[in-house]
């Protein structure tokens, strides 16, 4: 078979196998003009690679005249072979919260249940993420829609590809302090920030705009570290991991107006990839992640209902 793809037959199997893979039974599929002018393939080799596609039976087709021709059966392990896939692999934050872990639980579900090979990876810090994901070592990325809105509008090569909703990245941010004595962020005061985390970055620059603080560069999970031991006055939080590791420390809501207005983005979970060469994974996550599953899932998993696997 991988003889059979080395060939201009076998680049015009590849890419429509890969476009079948976004498609379902009853769909109607391109015409064979529209697939030559989208691949700049011959009409010839689209109608050669289609009948390669049926007679292998990864797919059964119906002409219905001037109406179009419709997908009767698709074998979607067949066309991820002949699509020359190997696994689906996607990157986010580490499950520190119960939160992530059901958002982890719930995409190892819809991947599991679309038969497509899936693999996570865990790490902290969108910039991370964000990179890995543009360097081509991961096909998609998680991250808060806030990030995703300032990547797109900086001129990174980002599409979002689902948007999971309102709290399904954190339920919110809170400014914790080292001094149980204070409720705000004051002149003087120590603050940490990480400027791998876009999120954390951008709310703690809301928070402390105006005011004469030292900002002191820390990695995420340094910072609990730190305010514990005093050696920071304060810093932004994800407040899911102060309640799911019972932390007992001094935290407030957000004050600045600009954070507030921000922070249902910052609340959403979205799964974003390359806009350009994401070699049709865009569709083929479109028609595998059911949001609405997903968001299930992790709803039971915050209840205790079911037990998070990832």
């Amino acid at each position: 078979m991988i003889k059979d793809l080395l060939t201009k037959n076998g680049i015009a199997v590849t890419m429509l196998a890969r476009e079948m893979l976004s498609l379902k039974c009853g769909d109607r599929i391109e015409t064979i003009g529209e697939y030559a002018k989208k691949f700049d393939l011959g009409r010839g080799t689209i109608q050669t690679a289609l009948k390669y596609l049926e007679d292998n039976e990864a797919i059964e087709l119906e002409p219905r005249g001037h109406l179009g021709t419709y997908i009767n059966t698709i074998d979607y392990k067949k066309l991820w072979e002949y699509a020359g896939l190997t696994i689906v692999s996607g990157v986010m934050p580490l499950p520190y919260s119960k939160r992530y872990e059901g958002l982890a639980t719930g995409l190892y579900k819809v991947f599991e249940k679309g038969k497509i090979p899936f693999n996570m990876a865990y790490m902290r810090g969108s910039e991370r993420r964000l990179e890995a994901l543009l360097n081509g070592k991961y096909d998609f990325a998680i991250m808060s829609m806030l990030a995703a809105k300032l990547y797109i509008e900086s001129g990174k090569n980002l599409k979002i590809v689902v948007d999971f909703g309102p709290n399904t990245n954190v339920s919110t941010h809170r400014i914790i302090f080292s001094n149980n004595a204070k409720n705000a962020i004051e002149d003087g005061m120590k603050i940490a920030i990480d400027p791998t985390s876009l999120d954390q970055f951008i709310l703690t620059y809301y928070e402390c705009e105006g005011k004469n603080v030292e900002f002191i560069e820390l990695p995420y999970n340094q910072i609990i570290p730190h305010i514990m031991e005093g050696k920071i006055d304060a810093a932004v939080w994800n407040y899911d991991e102060i309640v799911d590791r019972g932390l007992s420390i001094k935290n407030e809501p957000l004050k600045s107006e600009k954070s507030k207005k921000i922070s249902e983005d910052n609340t959403r979970a979205v799964l974003v990839v390359k806009k350009i060469d994401n070699w049709g994974v865009d569709k083929i996550i479109n028609r595998i992640v059911d949001k609405e599953e997903v968001i299930k899932i992790q709803e039971q998993v915050l209840l205790n209902k079911i037990f998070p696997e990832y």
